[in-house]
């Protein structure tokens, strides 16, 4: 009897692991449109398309729907396929550190349930889908170092739950769209080595969440806002290599300030937390223009 058990719950939960593995036909096309597209055979961790979806490297699988598709590094080349956008359940989309090229396809922006994409450090080109912020649960847009060229979309201000916008090492060209403002939840903005050009919009000085401000050499100009320097939770100040005003600048830092680094166009590159004192003396001084000398002290 005790046999006849053992074979019972073994047949049970092999069952029961079948049902785990279980996609829909539709989902299933979509990632072995994936692996077709990014050529899968030459893969670091290829799949066996022979077995269930939930043995496939990188996949995870929730109620029998794909949640989440992690494959950084792993030797993707090719272009994400228009299909993706029938994963209507998935989260998570990481596929950072590849050789995907070609541009993002537009029907991306389907993905009404998707929380991260990480698209960086690929060859992707083209630019970012105009109607990015359909995204609404987005928390982290991830598409450093690229070909990407375009403008930064208006639209991305309507993804409220953003995080993380990083799109550092690119060819964005155009402004910084004043609803980028908008995003309350922002805590990394990282816009550097682009072609971005215009003022600074002031609604950034209002994101209360922001610890990372990363800027640096762009094609920005005019007056920095000031109210950037009192957000409470910024440690990583980044501005050099733009044409901002550097007097303005220097005289908008907080002596209380709780900025970790803060780089800017000055001869000693960077300014670490102990060094803002500093500054305001040379201000009170009326030698802004000074050229400051190494401090031993750091």
């Amino acid at each position: 009897m005790r046999i006849v058990r053992v074979i019972f719950v073994s047949v049970l939960l092999m069952s029961f692991s079948s049902v785990l593995g279980k996609i829909s036909k539709i989902e299933k096309q979509v990632l072995i449109d994936l692996y077709t597209s990014t050529n899968g055979s030459e893969w670091t961790q290829s799949w066996d398309l022979s077995q269930q979806a939930n043995t496939w490297y990188g996949i995870t699988i929730k109620n029998n729907k794909v949640v989440s598709i992690v494959l950084i590094d792993n030797n993707l080349k090719g272009h994400i396929p228009i299909s993706i956008a029938r994963l209507k359940n998935l989260k998570v989309l990481n596929l950072a550190f590849n050789s995907i090229h070609d541009k993002i396809p537009e029907s991306i922006t389907k993905l009404s349930n998707l929380q991260v994409l990480r698209l960086g450090k690929n060859k992707i080109s083209g630019s970012i889908p105009q109607n990015i912020g359909d995204l609404k649960q987005l928390e982290v847009l991830d598409l450093f170092s690229n070909e990407i060229s375009g403008s930064i979309p208006r639209s991305l201000g309507s993804a409220k739950k953003l995080k993380v916008i990083s799109i550092s090492d690119n060819n964005i060209s155009g402004r910084i769209p004043n609803q980028i403002g908008d995003l309350k939840n922002l805590e990394r903005l990282e816009l550097a080595d682009n072609n971005v050009f215009g003022d600074v919009p002031e609604g950034i000085g209002e994101l209360s969440k922001l610890q990372m401000l990363v800027l640096a050499q762009n094609k920005l100009s005019g007056d920095f806002p000031a109210t950037v320097f009192s957000l409470p939770h910024l440690k990583v100040l980044q501005l050099q290599k733009n044409t901002f005003d550097k007097d303005g600048l220097k005289n908008s830092i907080l002596i209380e300030s709780d900025l970790a680094l803060f780089d800017f166009d000055d001869p000693r590159e960077s300014l670490k937390k102990n060094q803002f004192e500093d500054i305001h003396k040379q201000n009170d001084s009326r030698m802004a223009d000074t050229k400051f000398e190494d401090d031993n002290d750091n």
